[in-house]
């Protein structure tokens, strides 16, 4: 669980985000392949699938931000722009996805279709997961420790600290 000290909450731990992540970012891609599919009746396909995933994207980022990685509040414009770059590689990959099934099958169906794309969708989910974390949604960046210096091959002497004067 998330402590809250003050008006600060601490980032909850990989396992509870990636939980987190499946369930928020889980939800909305399954609404969202459902809304793809009613979309693509009167679009084409890809196109559908671009207005549905900006949307998404939009949504999946703000409760991102409030619940999966413990940030407190809604995502900055920065926060958006990042999780849309990386919004924008699981739309390519969905894409290829649906397109590639459309090639090895004539007239596949819309359980099938479904199943390809929401496949597509968890793969890329977990990479999706990983950029948030480590990139979009990391704590502390600017804080982050300077580079450690590699300990001398032989122990130092305390003469060699402090030479006399």
């Amino acid at each position: 669980m998330e402590k809250v000290r003050g008006s600060e909450r601490t980032a909850p731990g990989a396992f509870v985000a990636f939980a987190r992540f499946t369930v928020c970012g889980g939800g909305v891609g399954v609404a969202s392949s459902f809304a793809v599919a009613v979309v693509a009746d009167r679009l084409p396909w890809a196109l559908a699938n671009a207005l549905v995933t900006v949307v998404s994207t939009l949504l999946a980022t703000e409760l991102h931000a409030r619940f999966t990685f413990g940030a407190g509040g809604r995502a900055s414009w920065s926060q958006h722009v990042q999780s849309a770059g990386s919004a924008a590689g699981a739309y390519a990959v969905t894409c290829l996805a649906v397109i590639g099934l459309r090639h090895l099958v004539d007239a596949p169906s819309a359980v099938l279709e479904q199943v390809v794309y929401l496949s597509a969708s968890a793969l890329t989910g977990v990479a999706r997961f990983a950029v948030l974390r480590l990139v979009t949604f990391a704590r502390d960046r600017a804080k982050a420790p300077a580079a450690v210096r590699p300990l001398p091959a032989q122990p130092v002497r305390a003469a060699e600290l402090c030479p006399a004067a």
